[in-house]
Protein backbone atom coordinates (compact mmCIF):
# COMPACT_ATOMS: atom_id res chain seq x y z
CA UNK A 1 0.00 0.00 0.00
CA UNK A 2 1.14 3.77 -0.39
CA UNK A 3 2.23 5.51 1.79
CA UNK A 4 0.00 9.02 2.32
CA UNK A 5 2.04 12.02 2.99
CA UNK A 6 0.69 14.14 5.67
CA UNK A 7 1.50 17.42 3.88
CA UNK A 8 -1.01 16.11 0.21
CA UNK A 9 -3.78 15.59 2.73
CA UNK A 10 -3.27 18.82 4.89
CA UNK A 11 -3.34 20.49 0.99
CA UNK A 12 -6.58 18.49 -0.06
CA UNK A 13 -8.44 19.53 2.76
CA UNK A 14 -7.36 23.04 2.52
CA UNK A 15 -7.94 23.40 -1.70
CA UNK A 16 -11.00 21.52 -0.51
CA UNK A 17 -12.72 24.93 1.30
CA UNK A 18 -10.71 27.28 -0.40
CA UNK A 19 -11.66 25.67 -4.06
CA UNK A 20 -8.70 27.81 -5.07
CA UNK A 21 -5.08 27.19 -6.13
CA UNK A 22 -3.89 30.74 -4.70
CA UNK A 23 -5.41 31.23 -1.94
CA UNK A 24 -4.67 27.49 -0.64
CA UNK A 25 -0.97 28.21 -1.31
CA UNK A 26 -1.46 30.86 0.65
CA UNK A 27 -2.98 29.11 3.73
CA UNK A 28 -0.58 26.15 3.52
CA UNK A 29 2.41 28.77 3.38
CA UNK A 30 3.91 27.30 -0.41
CA UNK A 31 3.73 28.35 -4.02
CA UNK A 32 0.96 27.41 -6.52
CA UNK A 33 2.99 24.49 -8.31
CA UNK A 34 3.72 22.99 -4.91
CA UNK A 35 -0.23 22.96 -4.62
CA UNK A 36 -0.44 21.28 -8.04
CA UNK A 37 2.21 18.73 -7.43
CA UNK A 38 0.77 17.71 -3.75
CA UNK A 39 -2.50 17.59 -4.88
CA UNK A 40 -1.21 14.94 -8.10
CA UNK A 41 1.04 13.18 -5.75
CA UNK A 42 -1.78 11.93 -3.88
CA UNK A 43 -4.12 11.55 -6.77
CA UNK A 44 -1.47 8.81 -7.82
CA UNK A 45 -1.13 7.43 -4.47
CA UNK A 46 -5.00 6.77 -4.41
CA UNK A 47 -5.05 6.19 -7.50
CA UNK A 48 -7.99 8.07 -8.72
CA UNK A 49 -8.50 12.01 -9.81
CA UNK A 50 -9.85 13.85 -6.54
CA UNK A 51 -9.60 17.26 -8.38
CA UNK A 52 -11.44 18.73 -12.03
CA UNK A 53 -9.16 21.84 -12.29
CA UNK A 54 -10.74 24.15 -15.62
CA UNK A 55 -9.51 27.65 -16.32
CA UNK A 56 -12.24 28.82 -14.72
CA UNK A 57 -13.13 26.73 -11.47
CA UNK A 58 -11.70 24.13 -9.43
CA UNK A 59 -13.97 20.96 -8.02
CA UNK A 60 -13.73 18.22 -6.08
CA UNK A 61 -14.56 15.07 -7.73
CA UNK A 62 -17.21 12.39 -6.13
CA UNK A 63 -14.40 10.40 -5.55
CA UNK A 64 -12.57 12.99 -4.33
CA UNK A 65 -15.42 14.60 -1.99
CA UNK A 66 -16.04 11.15 -0.60
CA UNK A 67 -12.31 10.44 -0.25
CA UNK A 68 -12.27 14.20 1.85
CA UNK A 69 -15.43 13.52 4.01
CA UNK A 70 -13.88 10.15 5.54
CA UNK A 71 -10.28 11.93 5.55
CA UNK A 72 -11.06 14.64 7.52
CA UNK A 73 -12.15 13.35 11.08
CA UNK A 74 -8.95 11.03 10.85
CA UNK A 75 -6.89 14.35 10.34
CA UNK A 76 -8.63 15.99 12.56
CA UNK A 77 -7.93 13.41 15.75
CA UNK A 78 -4.27 13.43 14.50
CA UNK A 79 -3.53 16.97 14.78
CA UNK A 80 -5.11 17.43 17.63
CA UNK A 81 -3.14 14.29 19.59
CA UNK A 82 -0.25 16.40 18.16
CA UNK A 83 -1.58 19.88 19.64
CA UNK A 84 -1.59 18.15 22.89
CA UNK A 85 1.75 16.46 23.14
CA UNK A 86 3.31 19.68 21.80
CA UNK A 87 1.36 21.46 25.11
CA UNK A 88 2.23 18.61 26.96
CA UNK A 89 5.89 19.00 26.33
CA UNK A 90 5.63 23.16 26.54
CA UNK A 91 4.36 22.47 30.56
CA UNK A 92 6.79 19.91 30.84
CA UNK A 93 3.88 17.31 31.16
CA UNK A 94 4.43 13.64 30.94
CA UNK A 95 0.60 12.95 30.44
CA UNK A 96 0.35 9.86 32.87
CA UNK A 97 1.88 9.50 36.20
CA UNK A 98 2.40 6.44 37.98
CA UNK A 99 1.96 6.91 41.76
CA UNK A 100 2.49 4.28 44.48
CA UNK A 101 0.57 4.02 48.12
CA UNK A 102 -0.07 1.93 51.02
CA UNK A 103 -3.38 0.97 51.93
CA UNK A 104 -5.96 3.32 51.11
CA UNK A 105 -6.48 6.39 49.20
CA UNK A 106 -7.91 9.60 50.86
CA UNK A 107 -10.93 11.32 49.17
CA UNK A 108 -8.73 14.53 48.89
CA UNK A 109 -6.33 12.67 47.03
CA UNK A 110 -8.28 11.27 44.44
CA UNK A 111 -10.01 14.68 44.18
CA UNK A 112 -6.58 15.87 43.71
CA UNK A 113 -6.04 13.28 41.06
CA UNK A 114 -9.34 13.91 38.92
CA UNK A 115 -7.93 17.85 39.11
CA UNK A 116 -4.55 16.79 37.10
CA UNK A 117 -6.64 14.96 35.03
CA UNK A 118 -9.25 17.26 34.06
CA UNK A 119 -7.22 20.55 33.94
CA UNK A 120 -4.00 19.53 33.25
CA UNK A 121 -4.25 16.61 30.86
CA UNK A 122 -2.46 14.24 33.26
CA UNK A 123 -3.51 10.88 33.97
CA UNK A 124 -2.99 8.73 36.88
CA UNK A 125 -1.73 4.82 37.07
CA UNK A 126 -1.86 3.53 40.73
CA UNK A 127 -0.70 0.83 42.20
CA UNK A 128 -0.49 -0.44 45.71
CA UNK A 129 3.43 -0.91 47.17
CA UNK A 130 4.22 -3.32 50.24
CA UNK A 131 4.07 -1.66 53.42
CA UNK A 132 7.63 -2.42 54.26
CA UNK A 133 9.32 -1.17 50.88
CA UNK A 134 8.24 2.49 50.48
CA UNK A 135 11.00 3.68 48.39
CA UNK A 136 12.59 1.45 45.78
CA UNK A 137 9.80 1.45 43.18
CA UNK A 138 10.52 5.19 43.18
CA UNK A 139 14.01 4.71 43.06
CA UNK A 140 14.34 2.71 40.37
CA UNK A 141 11.90 4.20 38.29
CA UNK A 142 8.94 2.09 38.29
CA UNK A 143 7.11 4.67 40.07
CA UNK A 144 7.20 8.38 39.32
CA UNK A 145 5.78 9.25 43.26
CA UNK A 146 4.46 7.65 45.97
CA UNK A 147 2.36 8.14 49.16
CA UNK A 148 4.32 6.51 51.87
CA UNK A 149 4.46 7.33 55.43
CA UNK A 150 7.19 9.33 56.57
CA UNK A 151 10.03 9.95 58.01
CA UNK A 152 12.07 9.91 54.82
CA UNK A 153 15.90 10.65 54.98
CA UNK A 154 17.07 9.16 51.53
CA UNK A 155 19.16 12.09 50.03
CA UNK A 156 17.72 10.72 46.06
CA UNK A 157 14.08 11.83 47.65
CA UNK A 158 12.24 14.80 47.87
CA UNK A 159 9.15 15.33 50.04
CA UNK A 160 6.30 17.51 47.99
CA UNK A 161 4.07 17.40 50.23
CA UNK A 162 3.37 16.45 53.61
CA UNK A 163 0.12 15.48 54.74
CA UNK A 164 -1.56 16.35 57.65
CA UNK A 165 -0.49 14.60 60.74
CA UNK A 166 -2.88 11.67 62.28
CA UNK A 167 -2.94 10.10 65.61
CA UNK A 168 -1.66 6.67 65.74
CA UNK A 169 -3.81 3.71 66.86
CA UNK A 170 -3.90 0.31 68.03
CA UNK A 171 -5.87 -2.34 66.46
CA UNK A 172 -6.73 -5.45 68.36
CA UNK A 173 -9.33 -8.13 68.48
CA UNK A 174 -12.24 -7.24 69.49
CA UNK A 175 -12.11 -9.16 72.64
CA UNK A 176 -8.99 -8.14 73.60
CA UNK A 177 -8.73 -7.42 77.10
CA UNK A 178 -7.12 -4.06 76.42
CA UNK A 179 -10.65 -2.86 75.09
CA UNK A 180 -12.10 -2.74 78.55
CA UNK A 181 -9.61 0.24 78.92
CA UNK A 182 -11.31 2.45 76.47
CA UNK A 183 -7.53 3.99 75.97
CA UNK A 184 -4.32 2.19 76.10
CA UNK A 185 -0.81 3.35 78.45
CA UNK A 186 2.00 3.66 75.59
CA UNK A 187 3.83 1.16 78.49
CA UNK A 188 1.36 -1.76 77.73
CA UNK A 189 2.79 -1.91 74.32
CA UNK A 190 5.66 -4.09 76.31
CA UNK A 191 2.96 -6.88 76.57
CA UNK A 192 2.03 -7.22 72.74
CA UNK A 193 2.76 -8.69 70.13
CA UNK A 194 3.04 -5.95 67.23
CA UNK A 195 3.03 -6.67 63.68
CA UNK A 196 5.73 -4.98 61.41
CA UNK A 197 5.85 -4.08 57.65
CA UNK A 198 8.41 -6.98 55.73
CA UNK A 199 10.66 -5.02 53.14
CA UNK A 200 13.62 -3.22 51.97
CA UNK A 201 12.98 -0.54 54.16
CA UNK A 202 15.59 1.58 56.03
CA UNK A 203 15.99 0.88 59.82
CA UNK A 204 15.30 4.30 60.57
CA UNK A 205 11.65 4.01 58.72
CA UNK A 206 11.11 0.37 60.22
CA UNK A 207 11.86 1.72 64.01
CA UNK A 208 9.32 4.76 63.36
CA UNK A 209 6.49 1.79 62.47
CA UNK A 210 7.44 -0.04 65.64
CA UNK A 211 9.44 1.19 68.12
CA UNK A 212 11.94 -1.61 69.74
CA UNK A 213 10.56 -0.32 73.30
CA UNK A 214 8.80 1.82 74.68
CA UNK A 215 9.48 4.97 76.17
CA UNK A 216 10.30 3.56 79.74
CA UNK A 217 12.74 1.39 77.72
CA UNK A 218 10.72 -2.19 78.15
CA UNK A 219 11.11 -3.87 75.19
CA UNK A 220 8.43 -4.12 72.38
CA UNK A 221 8.02 -7.45 70.61
CA UNK A 222 7.25 -8.01 67.41
CA UNK A 223 7.54 -11.61 65.65
CA UNK A 224 5.63 -11.26 62.65
CA UNK A 225 5.45 -9.11 59.52
CA UNK A 226 3.02 -8.26 57.37
CA UNK A 227 3.09 -6.84 53.56
CA UNK A 228 -0.50 -5.36 53.40
CA UNK A 229 -2.96 -3.72 55.81
CA UNK A 230 -5.60 -5.96 55.32
CA UNK A 231 -3.20 -8.92 56.19
CA UNK A 232 -2.17 -7.36 59.20
CA UNK A 233 -5.81 -7.09 60.39
CA UNK A 234 -6.66 -10.40 59.51
CA UNK A 235 -4.08 -11.36 62.09
CA UNK A 236 -5.36 -8.71 64.59
CA UNK A 237 -8.83 -10.13 64.33
CA UNK A 238 -7.54 -13.96 64.96
CA UNK A 239 -6.10 -12.16 68.30
CA UNK A 240 -2.33 -12.86 68.57
CA UNK A 241 -0.76 -9.89 67.80
CA UNK A 242 -1.66 -5.92 67.60
CA UNK A 243 -1.67 -3.20 64.97
CA UNK A 244 -0.37 0.92 65.23
CA UNK A 245 -2.70 2.16 62.66
CA UNK A 246 -3.29 5.78 61.30
CA UNK A 247 -6.52 6.92 62.47
CA UNK A 248 -7.98 7.92 58.75
CA UNK A 249 -7.13 3.64 58.06
CA UNK A 250 -9.50 2.84 61.52
CA UNK A 251 -12.06 4.88 60.05
CA UNK A 252 -11.71 3.47 56.38
CA UNK A 253 -10.98 -0.12 57.55
CA UNK A 254 -13.91 -0.76 59.99
CA UNK A 255 -14.90 -4.21 60.84
CA UNK A 256 -16.59 -5.84 63.46
CA UNK A 257 -13.89 -8.50 65.22
CA UNK A 258 -11.24 -5.53 65.89
CA UNK A 259 -10.90 -2.21 68.18
CA UNK A 260 -9.06 0.43 67.39
CA UNK A 261 -7.82 2.28 71.08
CA UNK A 262 -5.96 5.80 71.19
CA UNK A 263 -2.90 5.35 72.94
CA UNK A 264 -1.73 7.61 75.67
CA UNK A 265 2.08 8.30 75.76
CA UNK A 266 2.32 7.72 72.19
CA UNK A 267 4.23 11.09 71.20
CA UNK A 268 5.07 10.28 67.36
CA UNK A 269 1.90 11.03 64.96
CA UNK A 270 1.86 9.05 61.80
CA UNK A 271 2.00 10.98 58.89
CA UNK A 272 2.29 10.41 55.09
CA UNK A 273 4.28 12.24 52.17
CA UNK A 274 4.35 12.71 48.85
CA UNK A 275 7.63 11.48 47.44
CA UNK A 276 9.79 11.85 43.88
CA UNK A 277 13.02 11.46 42.72
CA UNK A 278 14.76 14.74 43.28
CA UNK A 279 16.00 14.34 39.78
CA UNK A 280 13.29 13.93 38.15
CA UNK A 281 10.85 15.97 39.44
CA UNK A 282 8.82 17.63 36.97
CA UNK A 283 5.89 20.18 36.00
CA UNK A 284 2.97 17.48 37.06
CA UNK A 285 4.37 16.21 39.78
CA UNK A 286 5.20 19.49 41.25
CA UNK A 287 1.04 20.45 40.35
CA UNK A 288 -0.05 17.34 41.96
CA UNK A 289 1.58 18.49 45.16
CA UNK A 290 -0.15 21.77 45.06
CA UNK A 291 -3.66 20.35 43.94
CA UNK A 292 -3.16 18.19 47.34
CA UNK A 293 -2.35 21.04 49.11
CA UNK A 294 -5.54 23.13 48.18
CA UNK A 295 -7.42 20.25 48.69
CA UNK A 296 -6.47 19.63 52.18
CA UNK A 297 -6.72 23.06 53.10
CA UNK A 298 -10.02 23.15 51.81
CA UNK A 299 -11.38 20.47 54.04
CA UNK A 300 -9.86 20.84 57.35
CA UNK A 301 -11.54 20.78 60.48
CA UNK A 302 -9.93 22.37 64.00
CA UNK A 303 -9.17 18.39 65.12
CA UNK A 304 -7.55 17.80 60.97
CA UNK A 305 -3.64 18.70 62.12
CA UNK A 306 -1.80 21.38 60.82
CA UNK A 307 -0.63 21.16 57.33
CA UNK A 308 2.82 21.40 56.43
CA UNK A 309 3.80 24.07 53.23
CA UNK A 310 4.78 22.19 50.19
CA UNK A 311 8.74 21.34 50.21
CA UNK A 312 10.74 24.01 48.53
Amino acid sequence: MNQVHVQEVECLLALAEELHFGRTAARIGCSQSRVSQLVAALERRVGVRLVDRTSRRVALTPFGAQFVAEVRPAYETMTAVFTRARERARRGALGQLRIGFHGSVYEEVTEAFRQLRNHHDVAMALSEIPLGSPFSAVLDGRLDAAVVELPVREAALTIGFRFPPQDRLLAVAAWHPLVALRRVPVEELAGLDLLHPIGDAPDYWRVARVARTTPAGAPIRSSTGISTVQEGLALVAAGEHAMLVCRPLAERATRGDVRYLPVDGLDEPSQLGLIWRTDRANAPLTTLARLLDEEFRRSATGDGGTLVPLAG
